[in-house]
């Protein structure tokens, strides 16, 4: 890429910024934008290509292309969310710039705070809500309803200003919170809040707002209770319940402070119900990252049984993994080999154990046993010599034994399926 910096250019952007920037887009690799230009095309002229973002973006004549609509069904719930899909271009010029606001970001944010940060992930979050859920009785779950549809841009554009005064990034942060959006049919529709989600700015964004308006805020206002934010995404836990009526009056009121509303159907107060918490209240569970938080019979490690509050895959995401699995139609490819059929689910199922698996796996092994009967009528419909039962049986154990890692989820269910 040449020298290191840009002389005689109104920003000084370094060349090596873009780079590193491209590697970062590269590895997560992603779908084409508006001008139906991908990586691979994109990486054709690569030299050119990055020295025309960085001379743009140097000079301060970067001005980015519309963001592709694309609907896809929510991670943790039902409906669909619209994510935005900068072009490839488009997706370097904000990770320069996204780089350079995490990097003072950082410095103030909340330990609490675990969407779109390094080093943090969801699976932290839930870990830390687990052990204070076994701490406070009451949780107050919360919602932001379309939190990056209405966002407001001023007070986006104040809270990076919060951390950064370098021109050339408010500048571009302002552009691209006014980039349209470019629906399926074409039809360009002109933005006057939000940000649109998913692109490789909007997590630093989003994370700069919520830390002004709930994270600082409510350790100010609030500083006995503890939560864990991800993203729109939170949990408050209060000693009583009183406490938690108050913390939730007093979120609504700052959230139509910032311009923004609680989801109804998602906010709420929770008792934390289990064996020593035997009160009654209407709410006594919550869905927090695609687990379920409720009462629990537990094992200690001493063998002892107690019924504990503790968080679970959730209904709607074991529904939605039954689903992928049906879709599959295992038993009906017989075309396929045993080897073929582990590179496809593979990385898949290993995804789903290392998630949802990481609290109460048990909860996933219904999932994974309906797996090994697809696989079971497979094996069956393929080899005619195993239609007979007791001999794919055998077949079954045999292949377990010799080949016990064959299978991602054979590791936790390798048993022969009980129906098939």
């Amino acid at each position: 890429m040449g020298e290191l910096k840009s002389p005689g250019k109104s920003f000084e952007i370094s060349k090596l910024e873009v780079w590193e920037a491209y590697r970062k887009v590269r590895a997560n690799r992603g779908a084409p934008g508006v001008d139906e230009v991908s990586l691979a095309e994109f990486e054709k002229d690569l030299r050119g290509n990055l020295y025309k973002i960085w001379n743009r973006m140097s000079s301060g004549s970067y001005f980015p292309p519309a963001v592709r609509a694309v609907e896809i069904p929510k991670s943790h719930g039902k409906g669909v969310r619209v994510l935005g899909v900068p072009t490839v271009a488009d997706r370097v010029a904000q990770t320069v710039v996204a780089g350079v606001l995490e990097e003072r970001a950082e410095r103030i944010f909340h330990r609490d705070s675990y969407g779109y940060r390094p080093g943090r992930g969801a699976l932290d979050a839930v870990a830390a809500c687990r052990e204070r859920c076994w701490r406070y009785d009451w949780v107050v779950e919360f919602d932001i309803r379309s939190f990056f549809d209405s966002v407001s841009w001023e007070l986006v554009m104040k809270a990076v200003g919060s951390v950064c005064d370098l021109p050339w990034v408010l500048l571009y942060v302002k552009r691209w919170l006014a980039a349209p959006l470019q629906q399926a049919g074409g039809t360009l529709v002109e933005r006057h809040r939000g940000t649109p989600q998913g692109s490789a700015v909007s997590p630093v964004l989003a994370n700069l707002f919520l830390h002004w308006a709930f994270d600082a805020w409510i350790s100010r206002v609030f500083p006995a209770v503890s939560f864990e934010r991800y993203a729109d995404d939170g949990v408050i836990h209060c000693h009583d319940k009183a406490e938690a009526e108050e913390v939730l009056a007093a979120l609504s009121a700052r959230m139509a402070e910032v311009g923004l509303e609680l989801h109804p159907d998602k906010t709420r107060v929770i008792y934390c119900q289990d064996g020593r918490r035997r009160g009654d209240h209407q709410h006594t569970s919550f869905v927090f990252l695609g687990f379920e938080f409720r009462q629990r019979r537990v094992r200690t490690r001493s063998g002892q049984m107690f019924s504990g509050f503790n968080p679970a895959v959730s209904k709607d995401a074991l529904k939605k993994m039954s689903e992928r699995v049906r879709s599959w139609r295992l038993h009906l490819r017989a075309d396929l080999s045993e080897s073929d059929i582990a590179r496809w689910i593979n990385p898949v199922v290993r995804g789903w154990m290392q998630y949802y698996g990481a609290f109460y796996r048990s909860a996933l092994y219904p999932l994974l046993g309906r797996i090994n009967s697809y696989l079971m009528r497979w094996m069956r419909k393929k080899y005619k010599r195993l239609r007979k039962r007791k001999k794919a049986h055998k077949a079954w154990e045999r292949a377990v034994v010799s080949r016990p890692g064959f299978f991602a989820h054979w590791a936790w269910i390798p048993s022969v399926p009980r129906v098939w």
